[in-house]
């Protein structure tokens, strides 16, 4: 992978690198770029790792970085499908709708990674399949990640936050006292 602008004077062997919000290994590294080993598991639940085509990076956060968006993990949980994707003024609006099994972790003004960009959830609308939410895309976002190469149709990775993944295991548990 070619990393562009993401800076490797610090990446190490095994350290992770989320390709379009899929967290790999780094198993080589030049000054510029470095290579991982995507196992069939991880074709088979996401998209885009499969071509060879642009994809958002992001290193791992360390303990010592100010945190500056989300709590997200680089696993991807599910897929969604674009359903729109227009400029509505100076910014551009993202719908997408994600299987049921996703649902009940997005809420409005929450969190979701769509294709490893961290974004903000702006409306949540129950469908009979799932759910579709809308994201409000800024100039910036659009510019430096490959979300602008969306379009209706498109299928795009998925995590949910953090925080609700956790939220839901602790309210379903049934332990006895």
């Amino acid at each position: 992978i070619d990393a562009g602008g993401l800076p490797m004077a610090d990446v190490g062997l095994g350290d992770s690198i989320a390709l379009n919000g899929a967290c790999m290994t780094v198993v080589e590294k030049t000054a510029t770029g470095f290579t991982v080993d995507v196992s069939r598991e991880s074709l088979n639940k996401t998209v885009g790792l499969d071509t060879t085509t642009e994809v958002n990076l992001e290193k791992a956060l360390t303990l010592a970085e100010r945190l500056g968006g989300h709590l997200v993990s680089g696993h991807v949980d599910g897929l969604g499908v674009v359903r729109k994707f227009e400029p509505v003024g100076e910014s551009h609006e993202l719908v997408i709708e994600a299987p049921r099994e996703l649902a009940k972790y997005l809420a409005y003004k929450g969190s979701v990674v769509v294709n490893g960009v961290s974004l903000t959830v702006n409306r949540v609308s129950d469908t009979a399949s799932g759910c579709e939410f809308s994201i409000n895309l800024i100039p910036h976002t659009i510019q430096v990640t490959t979300l602008k190469h969306l379009k209706a149709g498109s299928k795009v990775n998925l995590e949910i936050d953090l925080i609700a993944r956790y939220v839901e295991r602790m309210l379903s548990l049934n332990v006895a006292n």
